[in-house]
């Protein structure tokens, strides 16, 4: 099997938090067509590498991990901006391991693509979909993450929808206002992330007390029959 080509920014080879439950290797993949406000991996933007890891090494190392993780998974970035991203799951699969994928959903078709060979997907949900290009920066963006978030549903793939709440980005009634779409489209499995404001792409964006964030998320709770609050790596869970 020819190895995939795939631009990579970073690479972990051990996280216990970017699968929850799973011992998984975490690939940064490079670029990302949008400008959220509080990303905080900027450096990953840009489609050119920014850092010296080659896949072929990759899966050279996860060929001598088998029977010590459960999978891998593909972070960013964005990973479905990659043409090679289909081949690089493929391969990790002919290995063995399970396979998550991180994504915010901006390629409809692309994301369908890979779906059928995924065991699990943390989607990123920004804003409204009305007003993602208050935090992407892009016109039209919420469009394709509703595309995009309607497929993984549909799937049956597992699933967690995640929302990165900032008070300078979404207030309460933004919220509600999420839930209540996010809850008609089906999500059953939500977590509200806090924003981590060092080293994030906006660099106006105040810290945020965690407290606000966890006033805000309480409300939330009646929506779904899983909801997380996750704010410095202190989870409460229903």
């Amino acid at each position: 099997m020819p190895t995939a080509e795939l631009r990579l920014g970073g690479f972990v080879s051990l996280s216990s938090c970017d699968w929850p439950g799973d011992l998984a290797a975490t690939v940064f993949c490079q670029g990302c067509p949008w400008r959220c406000r509080y990303c905080h991996n900027p450096h990953l933007l840009g489609t050119h590498p920014s850092g010296s890891v080659q896949w072929p090494d990759v899966v050279e190392l996860m060929r001598r991990r088998v029977g010590l993780l459960d999978g891998m998974v593909f972070s960013g970035g964005e990973p479905t901006l990659q043409s090679g991203l289909v081949a690089a799951i493929r391969e990790i699969r002919a290995l063995g391991f399970r396979v998550g994928l991180h994504t915010a959903g901006p390629y409809p078709d692309r994301l369908n693509a890979v779906l059928p060979s995924l065991d699990w997907i943390a989607f990123d949900v920004k804003a409204p979909f009305g007003d993602y290009a208050k935090v992407t920066a892009v016109s039209g963006s919420g469009e394709h993450a509703k595309e995009s978030l309607r497929a993984v549903i549909a799937s049956g793939v597992q699933y967690e929808v995640r929302t990165t709440v900032h008070p300078q980005l979404l207030g309460s009634r933004d919220l509600f206002v999420l839930a209540d779409s996010l809850d008609g489209m089906g999500v059953t499995h939500y977590t509200l992330q806090g924003c981590r404001v060092d080293g994030c792409l906006d660099r106006t964006l105040a810290p945020a007390p965690p407290e606000q964030v966890t006033v805000l998320a309480e409300g939330l709770r009646g929506h779904f029959p899983h909801i997380k609050i996750a704010i410095r790596n202190v989870d409460q869970e229903d």
